[in-house]
């Protein structure tokens, strides 16, 4: 070999070693200069994790402390298949490799067992797969030759704690699982209405789930820290931490036995009517605290996806209607209150028209000729044209300030949501007619529940109060953290006017139109309602809203009860309130005298119609 060929050598070689040097050299600048915050971001996202825990949304209590809603732990069971092939490959030893896999797939067993799958297809999950790799696959992440490592195969989802806990003694490598909280409601369609619900994204939709949810939800806790090979856990490089706060509790003033009494009677009138929607409501006439309220149609909590929308209206805030002859309180409470009338003031009730500021009105229809009676006999037997007479002694102005006064036209504040204002037009848009019309609830829209909170403002003293639902908010570990108090909104009667009309209204159940449905002993005083329906513009003959709103005992009211029925079916009759509402109100009421323990009233001494110029 020649001198020059060995040098040629020598230097095509180092020039090899160099161009290595170099290739290196340009890998390395591209590494580190070029790709570095790519890469960077790579490496952290593969070593970087965030683990969430999730906060137990708070419970959902009635007045009782009973349970209307609730979170129920439960675990996702998934198995990373590659995590136990890692475990396995570090061993070197194939007889030791052997019985380690051996001695997993017993655990798999015992896991299948646990879960209630076949072993077959928990055994399954456990074992290794590569999947083509999709485009918004990360192409980085576990790629071989355009494939890409199948992770996290899910198991079971709602394991329950017990299980689970049996699950984790058994240290089956590849396990993995995640807690969540999933709502569950014990009444199912209990108070639908009011409680709401979660849908399955874990957004709370309507009711107190959706109104409360600041209070209810809580706040997720979370761990930043790195992973290893194996995706577990380096403790040591947490490098961040925040605790899991879980939900405060509600406590409404709903009561679970008040609120099932309403429920099954709405199942009976719906049993025997077919009504459009109706309505039940009680509340405490002191504070404005509803006990209960239902509607029909509703819906089972647990299965809302199964409901249709229609269903899961609170008719009680969202349908205005008619209030009808309810309306009635607005006239007599306003007379007595301005000390124009007393309840022994006459009317003829027998005229058909009637002069007013110079012109000639025409007076509504009666259900029958009632000739000259009195304020009390008015109101006892619903007379139409001595509630017109009523307001027009108070004039357009000073009766609309009172409807106002009763809450009618406004919105009650109901606290969760889902309110409808009601209608009251101004006297400068009334017609000719509507001072003789809207005195017998005609020309006035209302929910049922402004129509329940204007009889309330009488049974409590002549004070209109905001509804309660709310009763107090405790922190996870029980301790009551706010506490809410009764709202009061407008004084509609002086206290003795009030007094005087409750003791009008127990007329109504003596001798008028809800006459055979009094709970002797008890002081019902109420007003029936029956609401002729506009249907195509004009009131219909043959749709109705059907209706009783009152209170008991009269001379010191515990409980105010609403029954609205709208559109009910009697074959061969009118859905008058004393046959559709009334029998309801009486069944109700009954069963609330015993479940509230309420005492009966010792009757008076003398007639209120003795009483000239008020009670005191």
């Amino acid at each position: 070999m020649s001198k020059g060929y060995a040098n040629n050598r020598m230097t095509l070689l180092a020039m090899g070693v160099v161009a290595c040097f170099m290739a290196v050299g340009v890998r390395l600048i591209f590494l580190q200069v070029v790709d570095r915050e790519e890469l960077l971001r790579f490496v952290d996202k593969a070593r970087r994790q965030i683990v969430i825990e999730h906060a137990r949304r708070g419970t959902i209590l009635d007045t009782k402390g009973n349970l209307l809603a609730t979170s129920r732990s439960e675990i996702t069971v998934a198995v990373d298949a590659w995590s136990l092939e890692e475990f396995l490959q570090i061993e070197k030893n194939p007889a030791k490799r052997a019985r380690k896999a051996a001695e997993e797939k017993a655990k798999q067993a015992q896991l299948a067992v646990l879960l209630g799958l076949p072993v077959d297809v928990v055994q399954q999950a456990f074992t290794p797969v590569l999947r083509a790799i999709k485009p918004e696959d990360d192409k980085r992440d576990g790629k071989v030759d355009g494939l890409t490592r199948d992770r996290w195969v899910k198991l079971r989802e709602a394991v329950d704690e017990p299980t689970f806990d049996r699950i984790a003694g058994l240290n089956i490598r590849g396990i993995t699982s995640e807690r969540v909280y999933r709502r569950v409601y014990p009444g199912g369609g209990l108070a639908a209405h009011v409680i709401g619900y979660l849908n399955k994204e874990g957004t709370p939709v309507t009711g107190a789930e959706q109104h409360l949810d600041l209070y209810l939800k809580g706040q997720d806790g979370w761990i930043e820290s790195e992973k290893d090979g194996a995706r577990r856990e380096l403790a040591q490089f947490r490098s961040r931490e925040v605790d899991v706060q879980d939900g405060n509790d509600v406590v409404l003033t709903i009561d679970s036995v008040v609120q099932h009494i309403i429920e099954e009677e709405l199942k009976a009138i719906a049993e025997k009517f077919s009504p459009n929607f109706a309505t039940i409501i009680a509340t405490d006439p002191m504070t404005g605290a509803i006990l209960g309220m239902a509607n029909y149609p509703s819906f089972d909590l647990n299965n809302y996806n199964k409901a249709p929308l229609e269903t899961q209206r609170n008719y009680a805030v969202t349908d205005r209607i008619e209030p009808g002859s309810t309306f009635k309180i607005v006239a007599a409470g306003a007379a007595l209150n301005e000390g124009l009338v007393t309840p022994f003031s006459t009317f003829n009730c027998g005229l058909q028209t009637i002069d007013y500021k110079g012109r000639t009105i025409k007076l509504p229809k009666e259900d029958e000729d009632f000739g000259v009676i009195s304020v009390a006999d008015i109101v006892a037997h619903s007379s139409n044209r001595g509630a017109a007479q009523l307001a027009m002694m108070l004039g357009e102005q000073r009766f609309y300030d009172y409807a106002r006064r009763y809450g009618f036209g406004q919105t009650t504040f109901f606290p969760l949501g889902g309110e409808v204002r009601g209608t009251l037009a101004p006297p400068a848009k009334w017609d000719g007619l509507t001072i003789s019309r809207m005195p017998m609830g005609h020309s006035v829209d209302a929910t049922p529940l402004q129509i329940h909170m204007a009889m309330s403002a009488v049974a409590n003293g002549g004070v209109l109060l905001r509804p309660q639902i709310i009763r107090e908010i405790r922190d996870p570990a029980g301790r009551v953290i706010r506490t809410f108090a009764p709202e009061r909104r407008e004084q509609v009667l002086r206290p003795g006017t009030a007094a005087q009309l409750a003791q009008l209204l127990t007329g109504v159940l003596r001798e008028g139109t809800g006459k055979g449905f009094d709970l002797p002993g008890f002081e019902i005083a109420g007003k029936t309602g029956t609401t002729q329906k506009i249907i195509n513009g004009k009131y219909s003959t043959s749709h109705h809203v059907a209706s009783f709103v009152g209170f008991f005992p009269a001379s010191r009211p515990e409980v105010v009860l609403s029954v609205i029925v709208d559109d009910a079916h009697v074959p061969g009759g009118t859905a008058y309130g004393s046959k559709v509402a009334a029998p309801a109100f009486h069944h109700i009421a009954e069963q609330l005298v015993q479940y509230l323990e309420i005492k009966p009233v010792t009757p008076a001494p003398r007639s209120f119609l003795a009483m000239q110029g008020g009670v005191p």
